[in-house]
């Protein structure tokens, strides 16, 4: 669903206003609107099942099985789709959505040269703001009181531990220190764009959602813990290192991972080109692609 709902998208903005569009501006406008709820929302409870597990087993002698050599298989007829029905799950998908939402609109205030675009933007992130922040801090209350998937680093037993994720916050302090420099700096692009005036907030914003992401997915699976738990079978549960190649693929892994920085600072610098400028009337009517 989730792969279907970016494919529709890429879809969309192509042919929604191209000429002799058979399905009309309509159709594809609705194709987007889906992309942006279903998208947003399914990664997030996708996300979640790091944290409240899946019901799936795994079975490494099945490989010998010629009919079916699958060593993995769901153990409910829903086949995952169950999680987005998870209240923790969902309150993330959520938070994902007026996330996405607001980003996009500090964005837009960035980098569009159109007062009332600008206005229009401001009105609709005070809107955002209060339904992110409530489902953000329901998803961390939820998250930090749970019982979470802990792995015995000898045995490499999984078994279920109150306050997991809690524990995980608390024992890794530089995880603890990215959170929180994280949520701030959400929290000031927020305030700098709707109370300062500024135009600068999806920088910290920005900034802000990597750091808390990347900390997120870091409780999820150091400090031995299952990062992809099964609520069926506790033993088919995923660690780091059950779940890793060989040495030679993570050695080769590592040094590829070298190129990351590179990777980052061609990245920064391409959307600092491409926001050199802030775009207005003209460069809509002036661009050959502007349908």
């Amino acid at each position: 669903i989730i792969l279907f709902s970016f494919i529709i998208q890429a879809v969309s903005y192509e042919y929604r206003s191209k000429a002799n569009n058979f399905l009309g501006q309509k159709t594809f406008d609705t194709f987007l609107i889906i992309n942006g709820i279903l998208a947003t929302i399914l990664i997030g409870t996708a996300v979640g099942t790091f944290f409240t597990g899946s019901e799936f087993s795994i079975d490494k002698l099945r490989i010998t099985d010629v009919s079916d050599p699958v060593i993995s298989r769901w153990e409910t007829p829903y086949r995952g789709l169950e999680a987005a029905f998870n209240i923790t799950n969902l309150s993330l998908g959520l938070a994902i959505f007026f996330l996405s939402r607001i980003l996009a609109l500090m964005y837009f205030i960035n980098s569009i040269e159109n007062e009332n675009i600008i206005l229009k933007s401001k009105s609709v992130l005070k809107v955002c703001v209060f339904p992110f922040l409530v489902f953000f801090l329901l998803f961390v209350v939820l998250l930090l009181t749970r019982q979470g998937f802990a792995v015995d680093p000898v045995t490499k037993i999984v078994s279920m531990e109150k306050f997991k994720y809690l524990h995980n916050l608390l024992q890794m302090p530089l995880v603890l220190i990215m959170f929180l420099i994280g949520v701030v700096g959400v929290l000031t692009g927020i305030f700098l764009t709707l109370f300062k005036e500024s135009r600068k907030g999806i920088w910290y914003s920005g900034v802000g959602t990597i750091l808390t992401v990347f900390s997120v997915l870091m409780l999820a699976g150091f400090n031995n813990t299952a990062y992809y738990p099964s609520t069926y079978d506790l033993q088919s549960s995923l660690t780091i290192e059950n779940s890793s190649s060989s040495k030679y693929t993570l050695t080769a892994m590592s040094y590829v991972s070298l190129l990351v920085p590179f990777v980052i600072a061609y990245i920064w610098y391409a959307w600092k080109s491409i926001n050199k400028k802030r775009i207005d009337e003209k460069d809509i009517e002036m661009d050959e692609m502007k349908y």
